[in-house]
């Protein structure tokens, strides 16, 4: 029925519902129905209506030689309705019944012809059908009958079957009305249900604020509406879900693949098949305002595809993209705080030591927990051993080893100087690792550790699962590594302004005061030492002689004898002027007269001028009884003393030394 139709019938129906209350005929619920009615707009789309209700009429009984006539239908115009399978002489007498057709509607009454042919007269009638409120022709009944049985009264049986007519039709018309009404109503009713039932939807998948259990409400919802269809979410995001059914974008798609056309279109994308295919796919978009995030993909069999409402599904997917969107941000402003206070507390704790070896430490402790990581590898580059060094790591077959520059994964990222991430080592070609092939991982991320603006070592984290550091994971690993190197530089400054102010800036030895901190703390956990005092002889005469400059010199030169003659963990110092000292840990006496000894010489041998020097030596023991920084320099220096009243370029013992040695030869 058509839309004029349908207007003209619900204005029908509104004005019978107020006459029936003005009547007072509210008593009776199905008054109103008997008062329904076609009008004139109605007429130019009842034909069908009509011509179902003529061949019902036909059907039904009625008198037998009425049933010998010829009857047909004409419509409000008085023209045959084509779409009525005509019978007997229709036909034959077409022209005759529309002639008469033309006649009753003028006069809007019963008309007849009378004709006479092959030696009978026939009687061509037409019967008028009225409306029943305004008593419009809507119809004509024609009939073509014997004259002989038009006499006996064939008009008034004619008119009471047009009456019958009338009644078939609007039984039919009333039984139309009605399906019409519970077709809206329950239009209505399914409308108002989907309305709730998108309601609850809406309502549950904004009340999650996790992304899994948004994608989870939709997957269920869905799923419980069509328990026939097969359901599947492809997913563009970098996030992992637990749900079988979450599965990460295809990476290949065909060009006619539903699910490609829906991720790039946006919209609803249907694919029926071919004839001999008894599913259909549905793709629809997962999209919000920043972009389309996935595609659900649907299948389902072709005889309950009828009952799907795409446009219900499309609100649906479109809720829940807004939702996963809303939950995506929550997710990312929450990670961007848990990023603020971890980067907050590294930094806390990296500014608590000053020291290389426990800022390495603390950022090993707390990548490890932040980024869940199985195993962590910092290497810092040791110009001394040339390579990288593996300075802090949890696979202890690479603690402290030293790599080369540019072998594996973290060679490459110190050679580089660019950032690393690999979701699936064993499928990456060109790619060696021995940290990743020693653990068994499959994942890493790894950055180059920058250090005042130059790289200075790399930083590795790995996880045996494939997939498993996101993004995200990538670009904090990132950040942090910015603090890390912050605190490394920091210490390497303090460690640089420390070592300056502990050395003497003319000799490159340590200074004096540093020389009495290292005395006391041996003294304090070691049981024995030796301090030798060394004194260039005339070195007055030397800066008169040959000039300050010179002299220097000279004194560079013997401070680098010193040190050259001494052991690695000896301490040596300069004193004052041309006073250098030089502190043996562990070391007796004798000992120390053989590395004052060889001091002396190499002294008068390699210096340029030639110059000489003369030794003082004291030795302290936990059996003393005083044992301090000061008594220790002061006999040492009373012993270089002698050495200088005895004619220079020698070596002298303590007198406390000297007594003992004499008593003990």
């Amino acid at each position: 029925m058509s839309e004029q139709e349908a207007c003209g019938r619900k204005d029908n129906r509104v004005l019978l519902q107020d006459t029936m209350q003005s009547r007072g005929d509210i008593e009776d619920p199905a008054a109103w129905l008997r008062e329904t009615d076609i009008v004139s707009y109605d007429f130019p789309h009842a034909a069908n209506l009509i011509a179902e209700s003529f061949r019902e009429w036909r059907g039904q009984s009625g008198p037998e030689f009425a049933k010998a006539w010829d009857w047909c239908v004409l419509n409000f115009e008085g023209k045959h309705i084509d779409i009525i399978d005509n019978r007997g002489n229709e036909d034959q007498w077409r022209r005759q019944l529309e002639a008469a057709a033309a006649d009753s509607l003028q006069f809007a009454k019963p008309y007849t012809i009378h004709e006479h042919a092959a030696g009978h007269t026939m009687s061509f009638v037409i019967i008028p059908v009225f409306t029943r409120s305004q008593r419009e022709i809507f119809a004509l009944l024609g009939c073509v009958m014997p004259h002989e049985q038009f006499e006996q009264g064939g008009l008034y049986i004619a008119e009471a079957m047009s009456l019958h007519f009338q009644a078939c039709f609007y039984r039919r018309f009333e039984h139309m009305f009605m399906s019409d009404l519970a077709g809206l109503h329950l239009h209505a009713e399914r409308e108002s249900s989907r309305r709730s039932l998108l309601f609850q939807i809406v309502q549950r998948m904004h009340d999650n604020i996790d992304v899994d259990a948004v994608l989870t409400e939709v997957i269920d919802s869905i799923s419980a509406m069509y328990p026939g269809a097969r359901l599947e979410l492809f997913m563009s995001q970098d996030h992992r879900s637990a749900n079988p059914l979450v599965k990460p974008l295809p990476l290949h798609w065909g060009n006619d693949d539903v699910c490609a056309r829906a991720f790039k279109d946006g919209r609803v994308s249907l694919y029926a098949g071919r004839e001999d295919n008894h599913s259909v796919e549905i793709g629809l978009p997962l999209g919000g305002k920043q972009g389309v995030y996935g595609v659900f993909h649907m299948v389902m069999d072709k005889p309950a595809f009828p009952e799907v409402d795409l446009r219900f599904l499309s609100m649906v997917a479109d809720t829940a993209g807004t939702a996963f969107e809303n939950a995506k941000l929550y997710e990312r402003s929450n990670q961007l705080i848990r990023e603020l206070r971890m980067s907050n507390e590294l930094t806390q704790r990296l500014n608590q030591s000053l020291r290389l070896g426990d800022i390495f430490q603390f950022a090993f402790e707390e990548l490890l927990e932040m980024f869940d990581a199985d195993y962590c590898c910092i290497l810092h580059m040791n110009e001394d051993k040339g390579g990288l060094e593996a300075i802090a790591c949890n696979y202890h077959p690479l603690q402290g080893e030293i790599l080369e520059i540019g072998e594996g994964l973290g060679g490459r990222v110190y050679t580089t100087g660019e950032a690393l991430i690999l979701s699936d080592y064993r499928k990456s070609d060109g790619s060696y690792s021995r940290l990743m092939n020693a653990t068994g991982s499959n994942s890493v991320i790894a950055t180059p550790l920058n250090v005042g603006g130059e790289v200075r070592g790399a930083i590795m984290l790995t996880h045996r699962e494939p997939h498993f550091f996101s993004y995200d994971s990538y670009r904090l690993l990132q950040a942090m590594a910015g603090h890390i190197g912050l605190a490394v530089g920091n210490a390497r400054l303090h460690a640089e302004v420390r070592r300056l102010a502990n050395r003497d800036s003319l000799t490159g030895l340590y200074a004096r005061h540093y020389l009495d901190e290292v005395i006391k703390d041996k003294q304090i956990t070691e049981f024995c030492g030796s301090l030798i005092v060394v004194d260039i002889d005339q070195f007055k005469m030397v800066n008169d002689t040959y000039g300050h400059q010179k002299g220097d010199k000279i004194l560079r030169q013997v401070s680098e004898i010193v040190k050259s003659s001494i052991r690695q963990g000896d301490i040596a110092a300069r004193w004052g002027g041309e006073e250098l000292a030089v502190y043996l840990p562990q070391l007796g006496v004798q000992q120390a007269v053989f590395v004052a000894e060889r001091i002396r010489k190499r002294v008068m041998s390699e210096t340029d001028p030639r110059v000489t020097v003369s030794c003082g030596i004291a030795e302290w023991s936990w059996t003393d009884d005083k044992v301090s920084v000061e008594s220790l320099f002061y006999r040492a220096d009373m012993a270089l003393y002698e050495a200088k009243n005895n004619g220079r370029n020698q070596v002298v013992l303590d007198t406390k030394i000297a007594e003992t040695s004499t008593k003990n030869p």
